[in-house]
């Protein structure tokens, strides 16, 4: 059976469903989780959706796809939770090949709530200091994610992103990825609401995705993180001596990726996800939303 390794990645592992005799690809992967939502009433940044790859990762093995239909879960963004702590976003799943990336943690509301942990950790409310949660939970090798940021005096923290922790308000950065053909950035956090003084920003989302916290005033909300690239969304921004801060905003949803020799034969199902060919002449599968892959 033919064995075909695409470049970018070590010797593969993991065998997918099939029948015998049916021919076997090593493929590379990305597999981003959803974002983190922000948290409501003056709160935290969500942190960006775990990120994890094979493609350009020599100490990353490849996996071996066996010729068959293989269910792909995408995992989608933490939804809004009103004025309280941001939803964790949710998980993407190469099904039956031991590869599960993290939601990323929802962010802390209110004065004194921590972020939560997730693939990158949610921002700490201010006031006190509250801590950011911790990134890459589950652990991985190499991490999937990083720590959320802690509130810091009227200020809350920035969500974690796939390449940096969050810092003061504003979210960290997402990793570039080059696997579908072209450099995208995924995994960034939200940006950490404001509590005072008045009409003071909101912190900035984290590149890949990451939403923008809100600034300080009654009702404000953060922006939504990206979805396709599993961005944390933006905390809301509070006022003080009011109790009634916006709602956090949703996590990003997540995608996967998946890269094929050129002898393979893919297709994908529901026709929201997508197959395209490189310059080179991998077979590329993207998936937006949780589908199945045939391998022929």
């Amino acid at each position: 059976m033919p064995l075909k390794s695409t470049f970018g990645a070590g010797s593969a592992s993991g065998f997918g469903a099939g029948g015998a005799g049916n021919p076997i690809y090593a493929a590379d992967y990305l597999v981003v989780a959803g974002g983190g939502a922000g948290g409501g009433n003056k709160g935290g940044g969500g942190g960006g959706g775990g990120y994890r790859t094979s493609f350009s990762d020599a100490c990353v093995a490849a996996l071996c796809y066996e010729g068959g239909c293989h269910t792909i879960t995408v995992g989608s963004g933490g939804a809004s939770n009103g004025s309280g702590d941001g939803n964790d976003g949710n998980n993407s799943v190469l099904v039956g090949l031991c590869i599960t990336s993290a939601g990323g943690g929802g962010g802390g509301s209110n004065c004194g709530t921590p972020g939560r942990a997730g693939g990158s950790g949610g921002g700490g409310s201010p006031n006190v200091g509250a801590a950011g949660g911790a990134g890459n939970t589950p652990p991985t090798t190499p991490p999937q994610g990083n720590t959320g940021a802690p509130g810091f005096g009227y200020k809350a923290g920035g969500g974690g992103g796939a390449n940096a922790t969050g810092s003061g308000q504003s979210g960290g950065n997402g990793k570039a990825n080059l696997i579908s053909g072209s450099s995208v950035t995924y995994g960034g956090g939200g940006g950490g609401g404001s509590h005072f003084p008045s009409g003071s920003a909101g912190g900035s989302g984290g590149s890949g995705g990451g939403g923008a916290g809100a600034a300080s005033g009654n009702g404000l909300s953060g922006s939504a993180g990206t979805d396709g690239l599993g961005g944390g969304g933006g905390g809301s921004g509070g006022q003080a001596g009011v109790y009634s801060g916006g709602p956090g905003a949703r996590g990003g949803d997540g995608k996967v990726i998946l890269r094929f020799p050129a002898d393979a034969t893919i297709s994908v199902a529901p026709g929201c996800n997508a197959t395209s060919t490189t310059p080179g002449g991998c077979k590329v599968a993207t998936f937006n939303v949780t589908g199945v892959l045939t391998v022929e």
